[in-house]
This record gives structure tokens, sequence and C-alpha cells, in this order.
């Protein structure tokens, strides 16, 4: 049975817009694909992309283009997203007093429940404190 792995919206970004270590993200995806994602990841890399266009780094064609490709992507199921668990807020309500001296943000906390429901072996991120909190956590973790 093959390991199940995570990527957080800080790695997957990696793989759509060009940045640093996005050839390292490239490689690993091709070589370990598909990954698994979550309704999360959805709404983060929406976020992300506006977030770029408003700050003027994408223009809003190419802000459209990535996104589709994103859908594409899940659609073709190289991205397998997992829905939201009931239970997600007391999760990582629970997650952040684990973690207590690391300091994990919510959404990141929402990230490593979900990959914890899924039973996922491997967190990919290229975020620091998402590193240490998934290794708390006993997951092995890919840093980009």
């Amino acid at each position: 049975m093959s390991e199940i792995i995570y990527f957080d919206t800080s790695a997957l970004a990696k793989w759509y817009l060009h940045e640093t270590r996005s050839d390292d993200v490239e490689n690993y995806l091709q070589v370990h694909g598909p990954v698994a994602i979550s309704d999360l990841t959805i709404v983060e890399m929406r976020c992300l992309l506006a977030r770029r266009r408003r700050e003027k780094n994408l223009t809003a064609d190419l802000e459209t283009v990535i996104f589709t490709t994103f859908q594409e992507d899940m659609r073709r199921r190289f991205l397998i997203c997992h829905p939201l668990p009931s239970g997600l807020a007391a999760g990582a309500v629970n997650l952040m007093v684990f973690l207590g001296d690391i300091p994990v943000r919510t959404l990141d906390a929402m990230h490593l429940v979900i990959a914890k429901e899924i039973d996922a072996d491997i967190m990919v991120t290229a975020d620091r404190v998402m590193a240490d909190a998934a290794e708390a956590l006993s997951f092995k973790v890919e840093r980009f």
C-alpha cells in the first residue's frame, strides 16, 4: 500500500506559480503523484491567487488560467480532494492546545486535522511552522 501524501497550500502553490523550489515541487509531484489535498486547499488557493492579482504579481487572465488548471488537476484526480471532516473546528482547537509551544496558525491546524483524518503519512509544506507542527504529530515531512 502506498503512502498518503498531503500537500498544504504553501507547497502546492509552487506547482502553479514560479517560486523558489518550484522545480523541486514539480519533480516531487511527478514521482509521487497523485497527492491529497482538501476543500480547504481550494479556498486557500483561490485566496492566494486573488491576492497575487491584487498585488499586481498576476494578471486577471493568468489568475483564471492557473485556477482553471488547478481545478482540472482535481478533476483528473492528479490532486485527490478530501472534504472537510465534521468536528474540524474542535479538532483544530484541540491540536493547538496539544502543540502549545508551536505557534501553529488556524488554517494550518485545520490542514493538520484533515491530514490526520485521512491517515496521511507525509505532510508536504513550504512553511517552517507547519513542518514543525507536522513533525510533532509524527508525520513524515517534506519541506520545500
